[in-house]
């Protein structure tokens, strides 16, 4: 049965009850910025990969996001040039999760909840938080969104990981991007939830409308974004949070307007797969 996410979505897509701090990762010693809650002790928290040649300061809004809805958030600002080092930058993400769980954030009223912890990633980012995640204990649930080719494969790598995952991929047909979302949900190890937004693709996610128009990309994809914004919000929040309210966004079938669920033979169709006639869905 096809769980309707319309109610939550629409809340879960705005702002949160919580006002946010941001701070530097470079007291760390890893370049990036932290967003917290205010305040919260043993809160969820999140380390977030960007994409291809993209800096932190263009997820400033989705950052923001997330620590709005009560979810510490730390983003290292690396490996942004041309050939980046994808194990590099999976070990990036993996040092902000160690500081996540290991100090007090903020003005030192939060604390992240050493059970509560997991990864999320857009493009690049993406495919890097998978690779995170392999045989990494300290990981509880990964979202990936636009998910992009990765060396060492991050499809091979989601064949091994257990953790609940959410991909995001697009209802749109585009030559940019640079993955296929839908393989690397058919070959996840654990239980998966694989949802499209029809309005929205790797590219436009990020905030630098300028350049998207630049380069012919089209208008400015706010609803897609917020949409996005909205899945991964309820996705963490019932899986590290461990709150039933928002149960449905990790449901493998779902529904909200412009949004699209597949599983089995139809996720196996997306993926370019051909099943034969006496394929287990269950072991991919």
């Amino acid at each position: 049965m096809s769980e309707n996410l319309k109610k939550h979505l629409a809340k879960l897509s705005k702002r949160g009850p919580h006002r946010v701090l941001v701070g530097d990762l470079d007291y760390a010693g890893i370049p990036g910025k932290v967003y917290v809650p205010e305040e919260g002790n043993g809160v969820p928290g999140v380390a977030f990969g960007h994409d291809w040649m993209k800096g932190i300061h263009k997820y400033h809004g989705t950052l923001r996001h997330l620590a709005s809805w009560g979810i510490a958030v730390a983003a290292p600002d690396t490996e942004k040039g041309f050939s980046p080092d994808h194990r590099g930058f999976a070990a990036d993400l993996e040092t902000c999760l160690q500081i996540l769980a290991g100090v007090k954030l903020g003005t030192g009223n939060v604390t992240v909840g050493p059970g509560k912890l997991g990864l999320v990633g857009h493009g690049m980012g993406a495919g890097c938080a998978v690779l995170a995640a392999l045989e990494n204990t300290k990981v509880n649930a990964v979202a990936a969104l636009y998910p992009a080719v990765t060396a060492p494969s991050s499809t091979a790598a989601a064949r091994h990981i257990t953790v609940p995952g959410l991909v995001i991929g697009s209802g749109q047909d585009s030559i940019l991007d640079a993955g296929n979302p839908a393989s690397l949900a058919y070959n996840w190890g654990g239980d998966v939830a694989y949802r499209e937004l029809e309005k929205g693709n790797q590219l436009g996610f990020t905030e630098d409308t300028f350049f998207n128009l630049l380069i012919g990309n089209g208008k400015p994809q706010w609803s897609a974004q917020e949409a996005a914004r909205g899945l991964i919000t309820g996705f963490l929040l019932h899986q590290l949070n461990q709150d039933s309210t928002y149960s449905g966004f990790s449901a493998p079938m779902a529904e909200a307007k412009h949004v699209v669920s597949y599983e089995g033979k139809d996720l196996a169709d997306k993926a370019g797969v051909e099943l034969s006639a006496n394929t287990d869905l269950n072991q991919h």
